[in-house]
């Protein structure tokens, strides 16, 4: 006769116990995570996690929860459920084109003003598109300057480099009320295996950034290329200049790498001059940082992508710089500039409202992208099982990365039964890795899941956090979460 494990008689102990006295009791991790965390060489000590069946009573696990603890890029589940409760999901972010002046034929014998909204996304594409149709209303010589209006983001002190030591990133990128093509130019290496040379492409290809190219073709395998390649950078008042020596293998074909190496005012004024010019526009004046005047006349608007849109670039590709603009967004209305200092107050704001008390929480930019962010693994928990029952659920969960599918968990568990049966928002730092969001089991029932993890190994984190996503989905939730269920008298 095949007689019971000893887990399997603990389990159906516990489902016969009031649902009080099991919330009193320790859950352990489960076997697996338990393994894989012991091989990666992370104590228990230094994670929190958190699984709670949706309609629950009390979580199905809970293991150093309360644990104060720094979530990477988790955080923007935080930052854009608030935006899209604080600002609805078809909010949407203007950039204005004014004018001042007289237009005598296509000659403005004034200023172009450019008001910037706090776009997340003003693309190049978007960005010309503005100007086609200041172009269109008949514009084509400026006499005047070009005027940027940036005062909607206060302009607060940045160090580019001060996260990462790596200030050309464009993850890096400031905030700005006028964030154009994330201030970013997307280098081509082209390699040429008859002429054994390698072609830099610019795009866009701004006169005012200077590429020096000394890398040689060489042979061999591909393997880190970034590693094998120098940048310096320099900068000064006319532009910027970047030169690459070292070697580049013919093995790696045609690699691409974006860079921001130049400030808010001069990359949008140098990309605005060739565009300009490739219309067919005349512009010579200067480039400077002002307020639009009251007699100024709207010529042009660009408007962006819905909010509901944004998210989804936002929480899939872990976009940094728009949840910052995000971030910055939740502040505005008032008659000063937006601080990020009064963007977290209004998401503490929300969430007091909602009933969440989080002591612990720290928001520095709602990005992630910090050390000093900090929240539990239970509240953050608790967000999302509030998510579940807003209006802008399906928002929300739309932007989360489905596993095995799409964004930042495209290429996790692809030969698993959980493949294409969670939305799970990723974090990674170093000393960081998060998993947060939301696990269909095979019972078809659905659990918030939140697994934290802030240690020295963390990199190696990922078989735990997929074992804990493997085993909500594998678990058999008919006993106890549906005892919790009926005691809450939910189905």
């Amino acid at each position: 006769m095949h007689l019971p494990d000893f887990r399997t008689l603990l389990v159906a102990l516990l489902c016969l116990l009031p649902v009080t006295a099991q919330a009193q009791l320790p859950t352990p991790l489960p076997e697996a995570v338990s393994r894989a965390l012991a091989q990666a060489g992370i104590p228990e000590a230094a994670i929190g996690v958190y699984v709670h069946e949706i309609g629950a009573e009390q979580p199905v696990l809970s293991v150093g929860a309360e644990r104060s603890l720094n979530p990477a890029s988790s955080m923007k589940i935080v930052t854009t459920y608030a935006g899209l409760e604080l600002l609805g999901p078809a909010y949407v972010w203007n950039t204005d084109a004014l004018i001042d002046g007289t237009l005598q034929g296509d000659v403005l014998n004034g200023n172009l003003y450019l008001r910037g909204g706090g776009d997340p996304k003003l693309t190049l594409e978007n960005f010309w598109l503005l100007l086609r149709n200041l172009r269109a209303r008949g514009i084509r010589e400026i006499r005047g300057d070009l005027v940027l209006d940036r005062r909607l983001f206060a302009e607060e002190a940045a160090d580019p480099g001060q996260f990462d030591d790596q200030p050309t990133r464009p993850y890096n990128t400031a905030p700005s009320a006028l964030l154009v093509n994330f201030k970013a130019v997307t280098l081509q290496f082209i390699p040429d295996a008859a002429t054994r040379t390698l072609r830099i492409v610019a795009e866009p290809a701004l006169p005012q950034l200077q590429i020096s190219n000394n890398l040689k073709l060489t042979d061999g395998a591909c393997g880190d290329w970034l590693a094998r390649i120098k940048v310096d950078t320099q900068g000064n008042a006319d532009g910027a200049r970047l030169s690459f020596s070292g070697g580049y293998a013919l093995d790696c074909g045609e690699r691409q790498r974006s860079f921001s190496v130049m400030g808010h005012r001069q990359y949008t004024g140098a990309l605005f001059a060739m565009l300009w010019r490739e219309l067919g526009g005349s512009f010579s004046g200067q480039v400077r940082d002002g307020a639009v005047p009251d007699n100024a006349r709207v010529a042009g608007n660009a408007r962006s992508l819905s909010l509901s849109e944004i998210v989804r670039d936002v929480n899939k590709y872990s976009n940094n710089v728009m949840a910052r603009q995000l971030f910055l967004s939740l502040a505005q209305g008032g008659n000063t500039p937006a601080t990020t200092a009064a963007a977290g107050n209004a998401v503490k704001q929300w969430l007091a409202l909602k009933g969440i008390s989080a002591p612990e929480l720290v928001l520095e930019n709602g990005s992630g992208l910090s050390r000093i962010e900090r929240i539990s693994t239970r509240n953050l928990g608790a967000v999302l099982l509030n998510a579940w029952g807003s209006a802008v659920m399906p928002e929300l969960i739309a932007s989360l990365p489905v596993a095995a599918v799409d964004g930042t968990m495209r290429r996790r568990l692809k030969s698993s039964e959980i493949a294409g049966q969670a939305h799970i928002k990723t974090g990674s730092l170093t000393g960081v890795r998060s998993i947060a969001g939301y696990v269909l089991d095979a019972q078809g029932n659905r659990s918030v899941v939140v697994f934290m993890v802030n240690h020295g190994n963390a990199h190696n984190a990922q078989p735990a956090m997929d074992a804990l996503l493997q085993w909500v989905h594998n678990r058999d939730s008919n006993c106890c979460g549906r005892q919790q269920r009926m005691r809450t008298g939910k189905k």
